[in-house]
């Protein structure tokens, strides 16, 4: 920090700190390194002008064990290697970013970061113009903006909630950590919108935000997905035996595949067909951002399955395969049922027919993405627009040519 004295000394006391600056540059390395120590050690010294206060303080730290500190941090004290920096149960220190192990890790936090938005930056002013009008929604419409909002304001804090209490602490991997930090801001970010679109819209937030325990459909899938962070949420859960590992992994399946990967899709679909009929557009304005931060998501959180995977071998095996297609097929399942519920019609171009196909096409995505054997064989993807939003193979593209109305919020087209 710079001070304004520095050019009230007088020429003796420049001259003076100049030699000393040349006396010090002519040091070397490890010279420098025990003259700074030495003077850091004298800064702790009591000096008269002290007050009582600053002198308690001084000498309270004179009883600071450094190595007691240390041994708080995860990891060791000895130089990173990249081999170390495992996804889980690793020896490195995870506070130690550098070297990556994962660069593609490191990347989707770029990404992430390069794609801020924030939900304000979205004009709502149509659709609460349609949400307030006595003929602008159909009845079924009306239903099914409401049973999304519901279900996606609690989906995305559970979602946070098991990441900062279970995830961020059980990875040992620092840049996948750091990515874990940029997908929890975004899925507060993703809360905030849910409130945001409710708020505006007028809408009983207590009939929004109690749907989770009130509606079967959506109790089902909340309920669902708890059950696999109960236990790991414990602050005294550990990864580092066969069991506590395989339970890991269950709810990383259970939250990227399931939860994210499936659970999100017909409501979307749902949504961003409105968008293409010029309805609630802000709305789905949000929830088309929202979908592009969850493909990331989705993207990361399979390959930190895939990597424990190749770095534990022996927890991918028959009953662990099978456990993870159950999962996957339950969540399907659940999300069909969820569909029937919002759609006991056709509306906005689609059926629940029709949706229970789209999703049993992503479930053929999610297990052959783990490499599990698919289980809908012959399925297809009746919503072809979808793959321009959400298909993971469109990912790279969007990152290389969306990024800068993405930074800024600016419209969406539809077409």
């Amino acid at each position: 920090m710079l001070s304004w004295d520095e050019f009230d000394k007088e020429d003796g006391a420049e001259t003076a700190a100049s030699t000393t600056t040349a006396t010090v540059n002519d040091m070397s390395l490890d010279k420098l390194n025990q003259v700074g120590g030495n003077a850091a050690l004298e800064a702790r010294a009591v000096d008269a002008n002290d007050s009582d206060a600053v002198a308690r303080a001084k000498a309270s730290l004179n009883d600071l064990d450094i190595q007691e500190g240390l041994d708080d941090l995860a990891g060791t004290s000895a130089r990173v290697h990249v081999g170390d920096k495992q996804m889980i149960n690793a020896r490195a220190d995870l506070n130690q970013l550098v070297p990556f192990k994962y660069d593609w890790a490191w990347q989707k936090y770029l990404d992430g970061c390069a794609n801020h938005w924030m939900p304000q930056e979205v004009n709502m002013n149509a659709d609460i113009a349609l949400w307030k009008s006595n003929d602008g929604l159909s009845e079924d419409e009306r239903r099914i903006v409401m049973r999304n909002l519901g279900f996606f304001s609690t989906a995305d804090s559970l979602v946070a909630n098991n990441l900062v209490l279970a995830v961020y602490r059980l990875i040992t991997n620092p840049e996948c950590r750091q990515y874990i930090l940029r997908q929890a801001f975004e899925e507060a970010i993703h809360t905030h919108a849910y409130q945001y679109c409710i708020e505006s819209l007028g809408m009983d937030e207590g009939e929004i935000f109690n749907m989770y325990h009130e509606i079967p459909s959506v109790a089902k899938k909340a309920s669902w997905g708890l059950k696999y962070t109960r236990s790991i949420s414990d602050p005294k859960f550990e990864t580092g035996t066969p069991e506590t590992d395989r339970q890991f992994l269950r709810n990383l399946i259970a939250y990227y595949c399931v939860l994210e990967g499936i659970f999100f899709y017909c409501g979307f679909t749902q949504i961003l067909s409105m968008g293409r009929r010029n309805k609630m557009t802000g709305t789905a304005e949000q929830f088309q951002y929202i979908l592009r931060d969850e493909s990331m998501h989705l993207n990361f959180g399979i390959d930190v399955i895939n990597q424990i995977k190749i770095e534990n071998p022996s927890l991918w095996d028959a009953q662990m395969k099978d456990e993870a297609t159950q999962m996957i097929l339950q969540g399907t399942q659940l999300e069909i049922e969820y569909a029937r519920d919002t759609m006991p019609r056709g509306v906005l171009g689609m059926n629940a027919a029709m949706m229970e196909d789209y999703l049993k096409f992503i479930a053929n995505r999610r297990l052959s993405q783990i490499g599990l054997k698919e289980e809908y064989p012959g399925t297809t993807n009746p919503f072809p627009w979808m793959s321009e939003i959400m298909d993971l193979k469109k990912e790279k593209n969007f990152f290389e040519t969306r990024v800068i109305e993405y930074q800024t919020g600016g419209a969406l087209s539809w077409d």
